[in-house]
Formats: structure tokens, sequence, C-alpha cells
């Protein structure tokens, strides 16, 4: 993959993710390295090549399956919440999608564990984050309410798809001191995207606003 390639031009170039990022900061986003990262991220590779020019649209596109590539305002306010509470040695993201989320977790994070059960977005999003050069990145196809037990706990742990209620395996999976970022509830009405910090056996749960997701749902697609 190329330099231009990844740099971008004309509506994915540098000056339409400057825009991205100045919107970003207006809604509130205040951590200036994430910003920066986000700015330097190729969202349009993350995306089909049809929907390439909005790739820095503040907005969710479709990926495909059912999918959806977030919201570049809910990726930056999920991952600064996780980054201004606690350590991000190691980071638990269920729900790979795309892998654009994984790339800006790549980036703030020592090493990220990432979990996804369409084995289609699984495969896509290892090349694409391969080509652009992203290794301390672990992949798992697997059912995402399990989490990713064999390198529990982790310090971080970010849900990209809304289940009912928050599952036991992942509070199970959390650090003493870790964090997890969520969203919770049903796709009939908005959902709550939470911040559950783990102290010792018991868990604080905060909620941070409200947000619609696409849903969590178990089993593997091969």
């Amino acid at each position: 993959m190329n330099a231009t390639h990844i740099s971008g031009i004309g509506m994915t170039s540098a000056r339409t993710r400057t825009r991205l990022v100045e919107r970003l900061r207006a809604e509130g986003i205040k951590n200036e390295e994430l910003l920066k990262i986000i700015e330097l991220t190729p969202r349009h590779l993350f995306v089909d090549e049809g929907l390439s020019h909005r790739a820095y649209e503040d907005t969710a596109l479709p990926i495909g399956m059912g999918q959806t590539i977030s919201q570049p305002y809910i990726v930056a306010k999920m991952t600064e919440t996780l980054m201004e509470t606690g350590s991000m040695n190691k980071v638990l993201e269920i729900g790979t999608g795309c892998g654009y989320q994984t790339s800006i977790l790549g980036k703030v994070s020592k090493t990220v564990f990432t979990v996804e059960r369409i084995r289609a977005l699984h495969m896509q999003a290892r090349k694409t984050l391969t080509a652009i050069g992203q290794h301390n990145i672990q992949y798992l196809l697997a059912d995402g309410f399990n989490g990713w037990q064999q390198y529990a706990p982790y310090d971080a742990i970010i849900v990209t798809a809304a289940p009912p209620k928050v599952p036991e395996k992942l509070l199970a999976q959390l650090a003493d001191g870790g964090r997890m970022v969520i969203p919770v509830g049903t796709t009939e009405t908005a959902q709550d995207l939470m911040l559950i910090q783990r102290k010792g056996d018991e868990f604080e749960e905060s909620v941070i606003e409200k947000v619609r997701f696409v849903p969590l749902v178990s089993g593997i697609e091969r």
C-alpha cells in the first residue's frame, strides 16, 4: 500500500481530516494526543471505496454484514474515556468490525486483543491493519460475549456493539482498577454508553451519554 493511498487525496486529504478533528474538538473531545492520532489515521481505508469520499464525515457508515464503522465522535469519546481513567497497557476490544477503532486503540496502547464473530470482517480488518503497519494487535474469531479469557485480565475493555445487559464474562476479565466502556440496551430505544470501573470485587457504573449501536450478537459466522 503506497503512501499516497494511505495519506489520501481530495475528499480523503489532510485538509478534510483536519476539519473532522476541528469538529471533534468542538464537540468536546479534549485529548490532543488522541485528536492527532485520529487526524493521521486513514479512515478511508476502512470503508468501501465507493464511500471513501464520506470517510471523514462525523457519521457512521455501513461496512457490510449489517455492521457499521462507528461515528468518529463515538470512537473518540470511548477511547478518550479509557485513556483518561487508567492504564492502556493491555486492551480487549469486542467487535473488530472493519478495524478502525482497533487502529486507534493500537496507537494508544501496548497491545490490543480484538474479537470479531464474522469471519469476513475479521479477515478484512486484519489485512487492512497489517497493510498500514500495525503489528501490536492480536486477532480472534469468536463469540464476543465470551471475551478472550486466555489473555485476561485486561486494563481496559471496549465493546463496539450493544448487549441488552453487561456480559458477566467480560466483567470477570477486567483487572482490578480496569475499566470497560460499553453501550447497553436494545435497538428499540436509545442505549446508555456506560463506564464500568472495577475496584476489587466491586464494579462502579456511570452513564456517559445516550448512543445507538448495532446489537451485540452471539455465535460465530464462518
